[in-house]
């Protein structure tokens, strides 16, 4: 067999550097590990409409909530409810965390405009690269993957398991169980996760989270 040119060797070794490189991505993402930016490769249409319209969901929420008379509870509750309180991101460490649900405005008339609800447990764990989200109980349950947006927030992709289901469906299986929201810091070891447009009851809910065994505020 005759010697390759010199060029054509040189150019074969740089070439399978990058082919080794995307070897590893493609089985990194056939395994489900996250890269930096792949929220963009997973998110549905409906829910980037959803993550881009946040501010709009937060203040029509909060005009609506404020004329039915919530303005006070809405102050009482401080950089929670502030859209633009968000810091620095600190990335939340895995652990249980007690957490709570605020749901501002209505979707529809006769709907209530302000509801808190009880403080639940929740939990932060790291699995395959990313962070992952589970509400641990109640009738309905948030599960997804918490995956790096910008340096103040994360990009939560999740769905809706409901009453005693056990097994969690996919991702863009079903739009109505569908959940995309914006995860941030708030506070030292304080995050909210931001979900504009829900499918059902509010226009937007806030979760609050906060370590177990800390107070929140």
């Amino acid at each position: 067999m005759s010697a390759q040119p010199t060029w054509v060797l040189a150019m074969a070794a740089a070439i399978l550097p990058l082919v080794g490189c995307a070897g590893k991505e493609a089985s990194a993402a056939r395994a489900g590990a996250p890269t930096q930016h792949s929220w963009r490769s997973m998110v549905t249409e409906d829910d980037a409409v959803r993550l881009s319209q946040w501010r709009q969901a937060w203040t029509r929420a909060l005009i609506q909530a404020r004329n039915a008379g919530a303005g006070t509870s809405i102050a009482a509750e401080g950089l929670l409810l502030e859209p633009d309180s968000a810091l620095a991101l600190q990335q939340p460490p895995a652990g249980v965390y007690r957490c709570r649900t605020i749901k501002i405005g209505a979707q529809s008339t006769g709907m209530l405009n302000y509801v808190t609800y009880p403080v639940f447990n929740c939990r932060i764990s790291a699995e395959n690269g990313a962070l992952r989200f589970t509400k641990l109980g109640g009738s309905q349950r948030p599960i997804g993957t918490l995956l790096p947006q910008t340096d103040k927030r994360m990009v939560f992709l999740g769905t809706l398991q409901l009453g005693d289901e056990t097994n969690t469906l996919a991702y863009g299986r079903d739009r109505e169980r569908d959940m995309a929201g914006l995860l941030e810091s708030i506070g030292d070891r304080r995050w909210r996760l931001v979900l504009p447009y829900p499918h059902f009851e509010s226009l937007i809910d806030i979760i609050e989270l906060v370590p177990a065994g800390i107070n929140a505020k």
